[in-house]
């Protein structure tokens, strides 16, 4: 299973982004499941309107990320949030970055992000590009 971090998410629609084809062949292959946290809906939101200014692509991205992920939308639980703590304190993430980073290990998921210097460098996450995916 991948979990699919926001960045991946907002990849998709931005015709720019260095991972742009990769993420949108993994967020919107409907034959393979994917899944996500639910603070990914805001995280999502909260970029496409504060820093694109696009409410709408907020609102079409928050509803892709529950259309596509259904029950494999995690809720953040305690456990969850001790572990991203943990995570934060260990590797120097934000609590949001070590939540996925949290989710991933405690279910075996492979995280997939676009985010270079936080994640993948520290071989916490895959990119898009290098996520098994066929």
């Amino acid at each position: 299973m991948l979990l699919i971090d926001a960045s991946v998410w907002l990849s998709l629609e931005w015709d720019q982004a260095r991972y742009h084809a990769a993420s949108r062949a993994i967020a919107l292959d409907l034959e393979r499941p994917v899944a996500a946290l639910d603070l990914t809906l805001f995280e999502v939101a909260n970029v496409a309107v504060r820093q694109m200014g696009q409410p709408e692509r907020g609102k079409y991205l928050s509803r892709l990320v529950l259309a596509r992920c259904g029950d494999r939308l995690l809720r953040v639980d305690n456990e969850l949030v001790e572990m991203a703590i943990e995570l934060a304190a260990e590797h120097e993430l934000s609590a949001y970055d070590a939540a996925y980073v949290a989710a991933a290990r405690r279910f075996g998921w492979t995280l997939v992000s676009a985010d270079i210097r936080d994640l993948v460098s520290k071989g916490l996450a895959v990119t898009p590009d290098d996520a098994d995916y066929p």
